[in-house]
């Protein structure tokens, strides 16, 4: 259970320069822009589970609530910035780049930025990248093109080489940009820091475009990949349901999580199922995939399967191989679902024409949209203000509408998925009309 010790941020010291965003607040009857340390946001959302705990007011789990303090840690003038994103690509990556480099340079007054290339690789002095220095200039029109102009990689680098990196080049504060792999390693980061009792702060922004690194809220880009994923599968509606026995998969992102699937065949009720890593499904026998997706075809003409890709692994062999970041490498869902489809139709002599879309690496790449702008250029304003604070080992994040700040330890201690017995999968189950179980 989470209690209020695992919720502390940490600090590297006592923040006692004045900030320069006091001219926001002159002339103000209160400095409300500023936050407080007694200014803290409940973990639990309901009284059960606040009355369950039975301790005091004061001992309840409550976040820190992100935002700017009135004192810094870190002088601007003398303050060196870097910035690296790691892992996949995600919509949303420079607009977090232009949101801290725009926030420091104009806000704080930090000049000195450097962006590291292609993720934790650009740190290693062998890799031969060398930084790049980002001005608010430079960064100005990033925003509208998709992927991150500083690149990025998978895998871990020996955190006693990146930290000789940092310090050599002086670098105070290191944005972290990446998902929970990267925040692990940028937590080890901190351990190495801490080992040579260095003053600098790890801060992280964590990207997830599956949306599956808990406390946090949701993850940058998500809303993005869900919209861009809800037009493959009205597509997949437009194209099944012109041909005869139509049925259209559509694979969307989703190694341990549900939630695009989920949100996008929401989106426009052209779904008629949805598969998900969370539920568990059965192809055979009269409760199975196969057996309601002929049932679906006789009635309606057509099917349209939303397909999250580590759905339904436990109906393949299994793998020990795994990637460069140490993620198992899933089986192909999608292709055995088309087989096992295939041969079933044709068994029985129905007419099949199958459809498969995929639209993975175009969603990952697309610029983000209007409401993941907006949210990316906050998150980076919280990040910037955190670290200039003093604070690290620490990501950014959104709960109850408010910004908080949340302890690296605690976001990579777990996951964040799709509860089968949660109201999101009882709408997927009522938009769809699949059925409640096929197991």
């Amino acid at each position: 259970m989470v209690t209020l010790a695992d919720l502390q941020v940490r600090t590297l010291g006592e923040a006692t320069l004045p900030s320069p965003l006091a001219p926001y607040v002159q002339g103000r009857a209160t400095n409300e822009y500023y936050v407080g340390a007694a200014d803290r946001i409940l973990y639990d959302d309901t009284l059960e589970l606040i009355a369950s705990r039975g301790v005091p007011l004061e001992q309840l789990p409550t976040f820190e609530t992100g935002g700017p303090r009135p004192e810094l840690f870190f002088d601007p003038a003398t303050t060196r910035v870097g910035i690296v994103t790691c892992g996949g690509l995600c919509p949303g990556l420079n607009d977090v780049i232009r949101g801290l480099v725009l926030e420091l340079h104009t806000h704080y007054g930090v000049r000195d930025v450097l962006g590291f290339r292609n993720g934790y690789a650009g740190l290693v002095p062998d890799s031969g990248l060398e930084p790049m220095v980002l001005t608010a200039e430079s960064v100005a029109r990033i925003n509208e093109r998709g992927g991150t102009i500083l690149g990025s990689s998978r895998g871990a680098q020996d955190p006693t080489v990146i930290v000789d990196r940092l310090v050599e080049l002086h670098v105070d504060i290191l944005f972290v940009i990446g998902g929970d792999g990267s925040m692990r390693g940028a937590h080890r980061l901190v351990g190495e820091i801490d080992r040579r009792d260095e003053r600098i702060a790890i801060v992280g922004v964590p990207k997830t475009i599956d949306n599956d690194i808990p406390h946090i809220g949701q993850s940058f880009g998500f809303t993005t990949a869900f919209g861009r994923a809800a037009q493959s599968i009205k597509s997949a509606r437009v194209e099944v349901e012109a041909a005869i026995g139509g049925v259209g998969i559509v694979e969307v992102m989703g190694r341990h999580a549900g939630f695009i699937a989920c949100y996008a065949a929401l989106a426009n009720h052209d779904a008629d199922f949805v598969l998900i890593p969370e539920v568990e499904f059965s192809l055979d026998g009269e409760n199975g995939l196969l057996a309601a997706l002929k049932r679906c075809v006789a009635q309606k003409g057509s099917a349209v399967i939303v397909l999250a890709e580590g759905a339904g692994q436990g109906l393949l062999a299994d793998t020990t191989d795994t990637d460069a970041s140490g993620n198992r490498v899933l089986g192909d869902i999608a292709t055995h679902l088309r087989d096992v489809i295939a041969a079933d139709f044709a068994s029985g002599s129905r007419p099949l024409t199958m459809r498969a879309f995929n639209p993975g690496y175009a969603i990952r790449s697309v610029p983000a949209d209007p409401v993941d702008s907006v949210y990316c250029a906050r998150l980076a304003q919280i990040a910037v203000h955190a670290a200039m604070s003093g604070r690290t080992d620490m990501v950014v994040g959104r709960r109850r509408h408010r910004f908080v700040n949340v302890p690296i330890p605690i976001v990579t201690a777990g996951s964040h998925s799709v509860s089968p017995d949660g109201d999101l999968w009882l709408s997927v189950l009522e938009s769809t009309a699949q059925p409640f179980s096929m197991s």
